[in-house]
This record gives C-alpha cells, sequence and structure tokens, in this order.
C-alpha cells in the first residue's frame, strides 16, 4: 500500500510553524556538526527522536541519498516512528515538501529528490539484511541502549554511499548502565572491547537532553508522572543519567579491567572448555528468547583462568552445536560442558547429532544463580581469572550479578556460560601461595 504525505510539493522546506526550545537548538547543532557519530542521550520524551529524524529529513530533501533507521524490534519502530515521530516532525517541519510512504515495505521516497528512507527492526532479519545489503548517507539507530554492539559494527560498514552529503551515524537511548558500550564511545572516549582510546575521539560527539528541555511541547502531566518512579527508573527516564554499578556487585567494571589482558600474554593452556547455558530460542530471528550462551574459557599451568571467546547468540539448534564445536576446534579445547537441570540432554544429543564423537560432559546445578557465581567472582579480585581484551556484552551482564540476585534485565545467559566455565576449571584447585596471600588479605579487610 502506497500512501502519500498531504503536502506533494517537491520544493525544499519552507519556514517551520514550530520552534525548537533552546536546548533542542542547542542539539539540532550538534547533529550539524563535523562530527561522524553523534548521539543524543537522556530522558524520555525529550525529543531526541524528533530531532533526529528533522536532521534526516533536511539532508533527504537536500541530496539524492539513502538512510537506514533502525531499532530492536520492528513493530515498535513502525508505531513509534514510522506512524508517529515521522508523519508528525514533517508535518511540522516541511509542510511544502512531500514524501510517499510504502507501509508494507517501511520506506519513505521523498518528493523531489527521490531520497530514500528505510525503516527495520533487527528481529526482521531478512529485511534487515536488505538495508543493510545497501550503502547509505546516514545510520540511525533508535533507541541504541537495546542494540548490540556487534549489530552497531555491521551497521557502521553500510555508511558508505556517495551521495555528496558527509556521512553521518546518528544514536539516541535512555541511558543504560556504564557498561553499555555507547558510554564507552562516547562518555570514556575508548573502543568497547579493546578499551583503547579511540583514534579520533572528536568523531563522536554527544549531547544530553531530558524532558524539562521539552516543556514547551509536553502535557504538564508528564513530569510529575515522571516523578513518580522507582528511584533507578526515574534517574535513568527523567534525569537522563547512566545508571551506576548496582548495589552489592559482584563484578565491577573498574575489577574487570584490572583483569585484562591482551591476547598475545596468554601462556600456554593446559586445559580448555566450551560452555554452553541452554535457551528456548529457535534462530537468529527469534528476538524473545533469551540468547545462547557460548563461552570459551581456559587454564594456565599457574591455576589462572582465562575467558577467551564469546561466540552467544541466537542461533538454531544446529547452528549454535555448529559454534560451540567450531570453537573447540579453533582453541584445542578438551570438551563442551552445559547444565543437565534445563536441557542438558537435549544439548548432548544435538551436538552429537552435529558430531557424533564431540566430547560433552553434563553438570548439575545443585545451587542458585548467585550461589555459583560468588565463587568465580573471589577468582577475580586476586586476578585469578583474565579477560582476553574484552566482552562487552559478557561484562555488562556480570557487572548486574549482586549478592540480592541478578538485577539485569533479561536473562544472564552469557554469565552463565562464563561462570559454568570458569567453575569446572578453576573451583577446587589450589591457588598459587601469592594469590592465596592475597585472597587472605582481601578477607582480613
Amino acid at each position: 500500500m502506497r500512501t502519500a504525505a498531504p503536502s506533494r510539493s517537491s520544493s525544499a522546506a519552507t519556514t517551520p510553524n514550530f520552534s525548537l526550545t533552546d536546548r533542542q537548538v542547542e542539539a539540532n547543532r550538534l547533529l550539524g556538526s563535523n562530527a561522524t557519530h553523534i548521539m543524543l542521550r537522556g530522558g524520555s520524551r525529550s525529543g531526541k527522536t524528533f530531532l533526529i529524524c528533522r536532521a534526516i529529513a533536511v539532508r533527504a530533501l537536500r541530496k539524492t541519498s539513502s538512510h537506514a533507521i533502525l531499532r530492536f524490534k520492528r513493530d515498535h519502530l513502525k508505531q513509534s516512528v514510522v506512524m508517529d515521530t515521522w508523519p508528525k516532525m514533517w508535518r511540522l517541519c516541511f509542510p511544502n515538501a512531500g514524501y510517499t510512504l510504502n507501509k508494507s515495505e517501511l520506506s519513505i521516497t521523498v518528493h523531489g529528490t527521490g531520497s530514500r528512507i528505510l525503516f527495520g527492526g533487527l528481529d526482521d532479519a531478512e529485511r534487515t539484511e536488505k538495508i543493510l545489503g545497501q550503502e547509505h548517507s546516514t545510520m540511525y539507530l533508535n533507541e541504541c541502549s537495546q542494540i548490540s554492539y556487534d549489530a552497531r559494527n555491521k551497521a557502521v560498514t553500510r555508511l558508505a554511499q556517495k551521495s555528496g552529503l558527509p556521512l553521518r551515524f546518528y544514536y539516541d537511548c535512555n541511558p543504560p548502565s556504564v557498561g553499555h558500550w555507547t558510554y564507552q564511545l562516547f562518555e570514556r572516549g575508548v573502543e568497547p572491547r579493546s578499551r583503547r582510546p579511540l583514534i579520533d575521539p572528536s568523531n563522536y560527539a554527544s549531547m544530553m537532553l531530558n524532558p524539562r528541555d521539552n516543556l514547551a511541547n509536553l502535557p504538564a502531566e508528564v513530569i510529575a508522572e515522571l516523578q513518580q518512579l522507582p528511584e533507578k527508573d526515574r534517574l535513568r527516564f527523567l534525569e537522563g543519567q547512566y545508571l551506576a554499578q548496582v548495589d552489592n556487585a559482584l563484578w565491577t567494571y573498574d575489577r574487570l579491567d584490572a583483569c585484562r589482558v591482551g591476547r598475545e600474554q596468554v601462556p600456554d593452556l593446559k586445559r580448555v572448555v566450551v560452555a554452553v547455558d541452554p535457551s528456548g530460542c529457535s534462530g537468529p530471528e527469534d528476538q524473545r528468547s533469551d540468547e545462547i550462551g557460548i563461552v570459551v574459557a581456559g587454564i594456565d599451568r599457574a591455576n589462572r583462568g582465562y575467558v577467551l571467546e564469546d561466540v552467544s547468540g541466537r542461533y538454531s539448534p544446529e547452528g549454535w552445536a555448529s559454534v560451540a564445536l567450531a570453537a573447540l576446534d579453533r582453541h584445542k579445547g578438551d570438551r563442551i560442558i552445559c547444565e543437565s537441570n534445563f536441557g542438558g540432554a537435549m544439548v548432548e544429543n544435538t551436538i552429537r547429532a552435529v558430531r557424533k564423537s564431540a566430547p560433552v560432559k553434563l553438570i548439575a546445578a545443585s545451587r542458585g544463580k548467585v550461589q555459583r557465581a560468588e565463587p568465580v567472582a573471589a577468582l577475580y579480585e586476586t586476578k585469578q581469572v583474565a579477560h582476553v581484551e574484552s566482552f562487552p556484552d559478557l561484562e555488562e551482564q556480570l557487572c548486574n550479578f549482586s549478592t540480592a540476585g541478578y538485577q539485569g534485565p533479561r536473562s544472564p545467559d552469557r554469565a552463565d556460560a562464563a561462570i559454568w566455565a570458569l567453575t569446572e576449571l578453576c573451583i577446587g584447585l589450589e591457588p598459587p601461595p601469592a594469590a592465596r596471600i592475597a585472597r587472605i588479605a582481601m578477607l582480613g579487610r
């Protein structure tokens, strides 16, 4: 079905019949700056999505070009942006310009320039592949706190269209935790995996926008409702603050950074295992299920553990079995381990369906997640575990473990797999003397 915007003029936009607030004017100026990567972060209802859509529209009206807007879920993108924010923004800002919306394809063609804006949800794998199979002048990740760093990196590769426009990658989010890749890139100025400083930090710019910066365009009740939220949600959705580490966390980002080593620093390992934390996921398109946790870890002759690789993801049963076996081969691993309480037999049968001779060990979970996590977390205190470079998604899950339970939004699939692997390798072994002394000192504080 094709639907035309109310105005069909092919001319450029005329003077808008509304005004940006002072803070939004500043944000609009940032969106037009020389930085390639620009993020608007902050509370809900602050106008972030509106402003970025407006910036994309300006670019689409200026040159014949292609632009992609992605969000984690297709239906959310369709309802909130395609059918709400975009037409509202266009009606207010560009009353004398027009576009045609293709509802079934979720794409817009701008009259006059022929520019296209393509919309996609990462839970719609086929549509996303079509969008990422093309080159674009603008990429925009809407609500990027829900999007993985790997998905973001794949989108970066499609920011390559030669249209005469400077390339721009826009982001917006209600700030997640300080472990999220957005915080690492835009606030700390480091590459989230290696934690090395960005080559050109001036290429990354961000700005906070909160609901109070948009009072002229909001019902009076909105601020009052946001003020009634629990403290954690109020800080995020009203004040626009990144969430600090959880109270009584078993892991912290500072501790993980202190345990980080380069791949060239890993010695010969006496054992390597691949741990699988199963879920009911049916494949990459199944965004409703948790991921399959698949983590590779090893131990050296001094009984120090190493997290070597995180290949967790959404796979079909045959897919994750193949991924786990490939990781076993790649690292010359001894065996694949998995929990027998939740689908252990299924995991073993699935792996053996791909390779009959695969070495598989089932482990029974006799204790809860926190009780299993605590002795592994203690190893990090004395640096008896190292992370080979960085694993942002895994580390965010680890830092959401507290003595009161897991505080993250979804199942800690990656963290569970890492904990299983390190338990198999390290727990119960006598640490070397220096580590024993350090641990006694820590406990005596």
